[in-house]
Protein backbone atom coordinates (compact mmCIF):
# COMPACT_ATOMS: atom_id res chain seq x y z
CA UNK A 1 0.00 0.00 0.00
CA UNK A 2 1.31 3.24 -1.10
CA UNK A 3 1.45 5.39 1.80
CA UNK A 4 1.84 9.66 1.97
CA UNK A 5 2.23 12.08 2.94
CA UNK A 6 2.64 10.92 6.75
CA UNK A 7 1.08 13.32 9.44
CA UNK A 8 1.98 13.42 13.55
CA UNK A 9 -0.13 11.54 15.47
CA UNK A 10 -2.46 13.69 17.21
CA UNK A 11 -6.42 13.97 17.57
CA UNK A 12 -8.20 13.62 14.31
CA UNK A 13 -8.88 17.10 14.06
CA UNK A 14 -8.62 16.99 10.19
CA UNK A 15 -6.23 19.64 9.81
CA UNK A 16 -4.24 17.48 7.24
CA UNK A 17 -0.76 18.05 8.92
CA UNK A 18 1.14 16.83 5.46
CA UNK A 19 5.15 17.27 6.58
CA UNK A 20 6.77 13.94 6.47
CA UNK A 21 8.09 12.51 9.37
CA UNK A 22 11.15 11.25 7.49
CA UNK A 23 14.18 10.37 9.96
CA UNK A 24 12.62 11.66 12.93
CA UNK A 25 12.08 8.37 15.35
CA UNK A 26 9.63 10.11 18.21
CA UNK A 27 6.81 10.34 15.36
CA UNK A 28 5.39 6.98 13.64
CA UNK A 29 5.13 7.16 10.05
CA UNK A 30 2.78 6.06 7.43
CA UNK A 31 5.02 4.39 5.37
CA UNK A 32 6.93 2.60 8.28
CA UNK A 33 3.65 1.87 10.10
CA UNK A 34 2.47 0.03 6.90
CA UNK A 35 6.01 -2.00 6.58
CA UNK A 36 6.11 -2.84 10.66
CA UNK A 37 2.64 -4.40 8.32
CA UNK A 38 3.82 -6.62 6.12
CA UNK A 39 6.63 -7.63 8.44
CA UNK A 40 9.17 -5.74 7.56
CA UNK A 41 12.44 -4.18 9.10
CA UNK A 42 12.46 -0.60 8.32
CA UNK A 43 10.61 0.66 11.09
CA UNK A 44 10.59 1.69 15.35
CA UNK A 45 8.99 1.53 18.80
CA UNK A 46 6.96 4.54 17.59
CA UNK A 47 5.12 2.86 14.76
CA UNK A 48 5.28 -0.39 16.56
CA UNK A 49 3.74 1.43 19.00
CA UNK A 50 1.06 3.06 16.83
CA UNK A 51 0.19 0.08 14.59
CA UNK A 52 -0.56 -1.85 18.23
CA UNK A 53 -3.62 0.46 19.05
CA UNK A 54 -4.95 -0.22 15.98
CA UNK A 55 -4.63 -4.21 16.46
CA UNK A 56 -6.57 -3.53 19.71
CA UNK A 57 -9.42 -2.80 17.31
CA UNK A 58 -8.83 -4.85 14.35
CA UNK A 59 -6.01 -7.98 14.78
CA UNK A 60 -6.25 -9.24 11.36
CA UNK A 61 -5.36 -5.49 10.08
CA UNK A 62 -2.12 -7.52 9.01
CA UNK A 63 -3.80 -9.31 6.77
CA UNK A 64 -5.40 -6.05 5.19
CA UNK A 65 -2.37 -4.87 4.63
CA UNK A 66 -1.31 -8.26 2.37
CA UNK A 67 -4.36 -8.47 0.85
CA UNK A 68 -4.00 -4.87 -0.34
CA UNK A 69 -0.55 -6.15 -1.84
CA UNK A 70 -2.30 -8.83 -3.63
CA UNK A 71 -4.65 -6.68 -5.30
CA UNK A 72 -2.66 -4.58 -6.32
CA UNK A 73 -0.36 -6.68 -8.22
CA UNK A 74 -3.41 -8.14 -9.69
CA UNK A 75 -3.86 -4.62 -11.26
CA UNK A 76 -0.24 -4.30 -12.54
CA UNK A 77 -0.15 -7.06 -14.57
CA UNK A 78 -3.71 -6.89 -16.43
CA UNK A 79 -2.92 -3.37 -17.38
CA UNK A 80 0.87 -4.07 -18.71
CA UNK A 81 0.16 -7.36 -19.57
CA UNK A 82 -3.64 -7.93 -20.84
CA UNK A 83 -4.06 -3.89 -21.72
CA UNK A 84 -0.48 -3.20 -22.64
CA UNK A 85 0.37 0.13 -20.71
CA UNK A 86 3.56 0.81 -20.35
CA UNK A 87 3.87 3.85 -18.07
CA UNK A 88 2.82 3.88 -14.73
CA UNK A 89 3.08 6.78 -12.09
CA UNK A 90 2.62 5.21 -8.61
CA UNK A 91 2.01 8.28 -5.88
CA UNK A 92 3.02 7.45 -2.07
CA UNK A 93 4.81 4.95 -3.05
CA UNK A 94 6.32 4.07 0.54
CA UNK A 95 9.16 2.27 1.84
CA UNK A 96 10.34 -0.79 -0.93
CA UNK A 97 8.57 -3.72 -0.34
CA UNK A 98 8.68 -7.49 -1.16
CA UNK A 99 7.24 -7.43 -5.68
CA UNK A 100 7.08 -3.74 -5.64
CA UNK A 101 5.28 -2.19 -8.93
CA UNK A 102 8.38 -2.14 -11.56
CA UNK A 103 8.81 -5.87 -10.51
CA UNK A 104 5.46 -7.15 -11.79
CA UNK A 105 5.47 -5.02 -14.67
CA UNK A 106 8.56 -5.35 -15.93
CA UNK A 107 8.17 -9.79 -15.98
CA UNK A 108 5.30 -8.69 -18.27
CA UNK A 109 7.32 -6.37 -19.84
CA UNK A 110 10.77 -5.12 -19.48
CA UNK A 111 10.43 -1.96 -20.93
CA UNK A 112 7.78 -0.54 -18.49
CA UNK A 113 8.74 2.55 -17.84
CA UNK A 114 7.82 2.88 -13.43
CA UNK A 115 8.10 6.61 -11.52
CA UNK A 116 7.72 6.05 -7.68
CA UNK A 117 6.80 9.53 -5.91
CA UNK A 118 6.65 10.31 -2.10
CA UNK A 119 7.61 12.89 -0.35
CA UNK A 120 8.86 11.29 2.56
CA UNK A 121 12.97 11.42 1.86
CA UNK A 122 13.63 8.14 3.61
CA UNK A 123 11.49 6.65 1.52
CA UNK A 124 12.92 8.22 -1.19
CA UNK A 125 16.60 7.13 -0.39
CA UNK A 126 15.50 3.29 0.30
CA UNK A 127 13.75 3.70 -3.28
CA UNK A 128 17.12 5.18 -5.04
CA UNK A 129 19.22 2.38 -3.70
CA UNK A 130 16.71 -0.08 -4.62
CA UNK A 131 16.50 0.99 -8.70
CA UNK A 132 19.95 2.62 -9.08
CA UNK A 133 20.51 -0.36 -11.75
CA UNK A 134 16.97 -0.23 -13.18
CA UNK A 135 16.86 2.23 -16.05
CA UNK A 136 13.44 2.20 -16.99
CA UNK A 137 12.47 2.45 -13.09
CA UNK A 138 12.46 6.07 -11.03
CA UNK A 139 11.81 7.49 -7.79
CA UNK A 140 11.19 11.05 -7.60
CA UNK A 141 10.14 13.47 -4.48
CA UNK A 142 7.07 15.31 -4.73
CA UNK A 143 3.71 15.50 -3.31
CA UNK A 144 0.20 14.32 -4.24
CA UNK A 145 -1.18 18.16 -3.58
CA UNK A 146 1.87 19.60 -5.37
CA UNK A 147 0.63 22.83 -7.19
CA UNK A 148 -0.67 21.69 -10.92
CA UNK A 149 -0.15 18.10 -9.87
CA UNK A 150 2.62 15.92 -10.45
CA UNK A 151 2.11 15.59 -14.07
CA UNK A 152 3.45 19.11 -14.31
CA UNK A 153 6.50 17.97 -11.97
CA UNK A 154 9.82 18.12 -14.16
CA UNK A 155 11.43 15.16 -12.90
CA UNK A 156 8.26 13.09 -13.69
CA UNK A 157 8.32 14.64 -17.02
CA UNK A 158 11.48 13.51 -17.85
CA UNK A 159 10.39 9.73 -17.61
CA UNK A 160 7.11 9.73 -18.64
CA UNK A 161 5.46 10.83 -21.92
CA UNK A 162 2.26 12.35 -21.57
CA UNK A 163 1.30 12.51 -24.95
CA UNK A 164 0.25 8.74 -24.61
CA UNK A 165 -1.67 6.91 -22.22
CA UNK A 166 -0.39 5.71 -18.70
CA UNK A 167 -0.90 4.11 -15.42
CA UNK A 168 -1.86 6.86 -12.40
CA UNK A 169 -1.86 4.50 -9.17
CA UNK A 170 -2.93 6.40 -6.14
CA UNK A 171 -3.30 3.38 -3.79
CA UNK A 172 -3.67 3.52 -0.19
CA UNK A 173 -3.09 7.53 -0.40
CA UNK A 174 -6.37 8.90 -0.09
CA UNK A 175 -7.47 8.24 3.02
CA UNK A 176 -4.75 10.05 4.61
CA UNK A 177 -6.03 13.32 3.45
CA UNK A 178 -8.50 14.84 5.34
CA UNK A 179 -11.71 16.08 4.46
CA UNK A 180 -10.67 19.71 4.16
CA UNK A 181 -8.42 18.75 0.99
CA UNK A 182 -11.16 17.78 -0.67
CA UNK A 183 -9.54 13.95 -1.94
CA UNK A 184 -12.63 13.61 -4.91
CA UNK A 185 -11.34 17.56 -6.29
CA UNK A 186 -7.38 16.67 -5.99
CA UNK A 187 -8.35 13.50 -8.25
CA UNK A 188 -10.36 15.30 -10.99
CA UNK A 189 -7.33 17.73 -11.27
CA UNK A 190 -5.36 14.29 -12.22
CA UNK A 191 -7.82 13.21 -14.15
CA UNK A 192 -8.50 16.15 -16.43
CA UNK A 193 -4.44 16.20 -17.45
CA UNK A 194 -4.41 12.61 -18.19
CA UNK A 195 -3.71 11.56 -21.89
CA UNK A 196 -7.06 10.16 -23.26
CA UNK A 197 -6.50 6.14 -22.93
CA UNK A 198 -5.08 6.09 -19.38
CA UNK A 199 -6.00 4.55 -16.46
CA UNK A 200 -6.53 5.50 -12.67
CA UNK A 201 -6.47 2.85 -9.90
CA UNK A 202 -7.04 3.84 -6.57
CA UNK A 203 -8.05 2.06 -2.85
CA UNK A 204 -9.58 4.01 0.09
CA UNK A 205 -10.97 2.39 3.51
CA UNK A 206 -14.21 2.01 3.27
CA UNK A 207 -16.92 3.15 6.17
CA UNK A 208 -20.05 0.69 4.84
CA UNK A 209 -22.67 2.82 6.47
CA UNK A 210 -26.23 1.76 5.35
CA UNK A 211 -24.40 -0.73 3.68
CA UNK A 212 -23.83 -3.33 6.99
CA UNK A 213 -23.86 -1.63 10.33
CA UNK A 214 -21.81 -4.09 11.87
CA UNK A 215 -18.97 -3.42 9.48
CA UNK A 216 -20.19 0.44 10.18
CA UNK A 217 -19.35 -0.01 13.45
CA UNK A 218 -15.90 -1.63 13.20
CA UNK A 219 -14.82 1.29 10.37
CA UNK A 220 -15.69 4.47 12.90
CA UNK A 221 -13.87 2.47 15.82
CA UNK A 222 -10.61 2.01 13.32
CA UNK A 223 -10.80 5.24 12.57
CA UNK A 224 -10.64 6.24 15.52
CA UNK A 225 -7.81 4.35 16.26
CA UNK A 226 -5.77 5.35 13.36
CA UNK A 227 -6.27 9.33 13.61
CA UNK A 228 -6.79 9.93 17.65
CA UNK A 229 -4.58 7.24 19.01
CA UNK A 230 -2.14 5.86 15.93
CA UNK A 231 -0.85 8.02 13.43
CA UNK A 232 -3.20 11.10 13.00
CA UNK A 233 -4.76 9.84 10.09
CA UNK A 234 -6.78 7.26 8.18
CA UNK A 235 -10.22 8.55 7.24
CA UNK A 236 -12.92 5.61 6.13
CA UNK A 237 -15.04 6.84 3.72
CA UNK A 238 -18.20 5.90 1.78
CA UNK A 239 -18.76 4.22 -1.24
CA UNK A 240 -20.57 7.16 -2.56
CA UNK A 241 -17.74 9.61 -1.11
CA UNK A 242 -15.15 7.00 -3.29
CA UNK A 243 -17.08 6.97 -6.59
CA UNK A 244 -16.22 10.54 -6.89
CA UNK A 245 -12.83 9.85 -7.11
CA UNK A 246 -13.60 8.54 -10.73
CA UNK A 247 -15.13 11.25 -12.08
CA UNK A 248 -15.05 11.22 -15.52
CA UNK A 249 -13.58 7.64 -15.91
CA UNK A 250 -15.28 4.70 -17.00
CA UNK A 251 -15.17 1.96 -14.03
CA UNK A 252 -13.84 -1.34 -15.54
CA UNK A 253 -16.08 -4.40 -14.13
CA UNK A 254 -16.70 -5.33 -11.61
CA UNK A 255 -16.42 -1.68 -10.25
CA UNK A 256 -15.65 0.13 -6.83
CA UNK A 257 -15.58 -3.42 -5.18
CA UNK A 258 -14.07 -4.77 -1.76
CA UNK A 259 -10.47 -5.77 -3.20
CA UNK A 260 -10.63 -9.56 -3.38
CA UNK A 261 -13.72 -8.94 -5.51
CA UNK A 262 -12.05 -7.31 -8.19
CA UNK A 263 -10.71 -9.78 -10.73
CA UNK A 264 -9.33 -12.52 -8.26
CA UNK A 265 -7.02 -15.20 -9.20
CA UNK A 266 -8.84 -17.97 -7.51
CA UNK A 267 -11.30 -18.77 -4.07
CA UNK A 268 -9.68 -17.70 -1.03
CA UNK A 269 -10.50 -20.84 0.82
CA UNK A 270 -12.08 -18.94 3.23
CA UNK A 271 -14.34 -15.83 4.20
CA UNK A 272 -12.97 -12.64 4.57
CA UNK A 273 -12.11 -10.98 7.74
CA UNK A 274 -14.00 -8.42 9.15
CA UNK A 275 -10.87 -5.88 8.87
CA UNK A 276 -10.48 -7.17 4.62
CA UNK A 277 -13.90 -6.34 3.84
CA UNK A 278 -13.42 -2.60 4.84
CA UNK A 279 -11.03 -1.42 1.46
CA UNK A 280 -12.42 -0.66 -1.78
CA UNK A 281 -10.34 -0.30 -4.66
CA UNK A 282 -11.54 0.38 -8.75
CA UNK A 283 -9.93 1.07 -11.94
CA UNK A 284 -10.90 3.65 -14.17
CA UNK A 285 -9.88 4.34 -17.93
CA UNK A 286 -10.15 7.47 -19.62
CA UNK A 287 -12.29 7.59 -22.80
CA UNK A 288 -11.26 8.80 -25.90
CA UNK A 289 -11.71 12.29 -26.36
CA UNK A 290 -14.85 12.87 -28.56
CA UNK A 291 -14.47 14.08 -32.14
CA UNK A 292 -15.66 17.36 -33.59
CA UNK A 293 -18.73 16.67 -35.31
CA UNK A 294 -19.64 19.48 -38.06
CA UNK A 295 -22.96 20.07 -39.03
CA UNK A 296 -23.46 20.58 -43.18
CA UNK A 297 -24.63 23.72 -43.91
Amino acid sequence: MSLTPSVRSESASRVGDRAPVGVDTTRPSIARVYDYSLGGKDNYAVDRAAYAQVLKVAPRQGDVSIMHRRWLHRVVRYLTGEVGIDQILDIGAGLPTVANTHEVAQRLNPEVKVVYVDNDPVCNAHGRVLLERNENTHFVSGDLLEDGTLLENRQVLQYLDLDRPIVLMVCGLLHHLEDGLDPAAVMADYIQRLPAGSYVAVTNFWDPAGEDLVLHDLARNLERAFTEEGLGSGWYRTREQMLAYFAGLELLAPGLVELEQWWPSGPLGREPFPEERLMLGGVGSKPPEEPVRLRPV
